[in-house]
């Protein structure tokens, strides 16, 4: 297994901060899904241009959505034919419309 780069004190600072700022703010993006003050047509409309939705899990997604737990959200995939590793910007045009159908459907 290859070793990690080697990175200074402030390199290793600076991606820590980095990596923490990026899990405010999709935890921020799953609390407004939660909320309803952000929908899932909204959030995958902004996916190619925000690349803190982009690389969001779609499974994390999904559970955010209210109603919609661990269980739902993974035969919902199933159901659409998502991977369970997939992220919102690695997504289809036909793959967003399906899930789109199939959360509005229920």
């Amino acid at each position: 297994m290859p070793l990690p780069p080697s990175l200074s004190p402030e390199q290793r600072q600076a991606a820590l901060q980095k990596a923490a700022e990026a899990r405010r703010a999709r935890a921020e993006i799953k609390e407004r899904l939660k909320m309803g003050s952000l929908t899932l047509a909204d959030l995958l409309a902004r996916a190619d241009s925000d690349e803190i939705i982009g690389k969001m899990k779609v499974v994390a997604v999904l559970e955010s959505l209210p109603g919609i737990g661990k269980v739902k959200a993974r035969r919902i995939m199933d159901e659409v034919g998502v991977a369970d590793s997939r992220r919102v910007q690695g997504l289809g045009s036909v793959q967003r419309q399906r899930l789109l159908e199939e959360i509005e459907g229920r």
